[in-house]
């Protein structure tokens, strides 16, 4: 019994045309039974949003990578309640901000030229942690039940809008929850994927864009191939007919078998 896992992010048609760096990026970290995952948006508005969704998702990783090494770690794989699962990410938050301070600082630059949205979970095999700042969705599912949406996507008043790790409303706006059941499958991904993964209408994600994401994971594929198969679907014309933004998958699963 163990995490397996998969990310990757592909640059938007509306990104080519122009000639602009991939605004996304996605990791995960696995200890022992615990696996640790990241996605972030940089802000198309952000003259560094592409260094500063890197470095958030890079800042979470080692924060936990600390606690894993910390006389705290017991506490890691323990389930969380809710107040104390917003305390962690809160701090941890904290710090993610000050270190796209301190690169904009030494760009010269204000933080928002870094801004981006921020989503983290982390999940044992009997319960998941986690908290999103700005759009984007993690969808799970859980032992026996359907695919269940996390979070509505943060969307402002105006069309492209939400919030951003370096709003100052940051902390205020961030959603956090905790699901103690056996997790069997889960998906972050920034908001370049939203239209064909999520309805809409009610935020209900659609079982046919996720089913065989989760069926792919299940199979014993070499790691040329599971670059193929993902890299194809996410840059495949049917997929950029629908939208032209960057778009990242990180896919989780935790094979009882």
């Amino acid at each position: 019994m163990n995490w397996k896992a998969v990310v990757r992010y592909a640059i938007g048609t509306s990104h080519q045309n122009q000639e602009i760096d991939c605004q996304d990026y996605g990791d995960y970290r696995i200890f022992n039974d615990v696996i640790v995952g990241a996605v972030a948006d940089g802000a198309g508005s952000a003259k560094h949003s592409d260094i500063g969704s890197k470095l958030a998702v890079e800042k979470v990783l080692k924060c936990f990578s600390d606690i894993n090494e910390s006389p705290q770690k017991q506490a890691f794989s323990q389930p969380l309640a809710k107040e104390e699962a917003e305390k962690v990410f809160s701090k941890i938050v904290n710090q993610v901000i000050t270190e796209l301070q301190k690169q904009a600082d030494e760009r010269d630059c204000s933080i928002n030229d870094l801004a981006c949205t921020l989503l983290v979970f982390v999940a044992t095999p009997d319960c998941v942690a986690a908290m999103q700042i700005g759009d984007g969705f993690i969808v799970l599912r859980s032992e026996n039940s359907e695919y269940q949406l996390l979070f509505q996507p943060d969307k402002g008043e105006f069309a492209n809008e939400t919030t951003f790790i370096t709003s100052t409303n940051a902390l205020k706006e961030m959603q956090v929850e905790v699901i103690s059941q056996k997790q069997e499958f889960i998906c972050a991904s920034t908001d370049g994927l939203e239209k064909v993964a999520i309805r809409l209408s009610d935020w209900k994600p659609f079982p046919p864009f996720f089913k065989p994401l989760e069926e792919y994971l299940h199979e014993p594929v070499n790691p040329e191939d599971e670059d193929k198969y993902l890299m194809e679907f996410l840059n495949s014309e049917r997929l950029n007919s629908r939208t032209d933004d960057d778009k990242t998958l990180l896919l989780c699963l935790f094979d009882r078998e």
